[in-house]
């Protein structure tokens, strides 16, 4: 039986710095959060431009965008009617650098 992302546990305790690479590895392993993830890498948009062009319902959309910023990775702007959101480039360095913590080798390790 394959198990969920949600049902991924440490095998006894986890530190503060693994509980927040888990943390982060379940918001980015959704499909629709990652692609609007890359979208916004391209720039900032409106929801409208991003449901049009993930191709998906303008409420589920929303719903992405509010993961994504509940947990930090956008900022967010009201522009007149629409609201405009961008990557929070302070916090995806912070998860870059703690995903290199966990991948990359330890120099001093052999």
């Amino acid at each position: 039986m394959k198990k969920s992302v949600r049902s991924v546990r440490c095998a006894g305790k986890c530190d503060a710095s693994t509980q927040s690479a888990l943390g982060f590895l379940r918001i980015v392993s959704d499909e629709n959060r990652l692609k609007t993830l890359c979208l916004l890498n391209r720039g900032e948009r409106c929801v409208c431009g991003i449901w049009q062009e993930l191709e998906i319902p303008q409420n589920l959309a929303s719903h992405h965008l509010k993961v994504l910023k509940d947990f930090g990775l956008l900022t967010s702007e009201k522009v007149g009617l629409k609201v405009i959101y961008r990557l929070n480039g302070k916090t995806l360095k912070k998860y870059q650098n703690l995903l290199n913590h966990f991948l990359n080798p330890n120099p001093t390790t052999k």
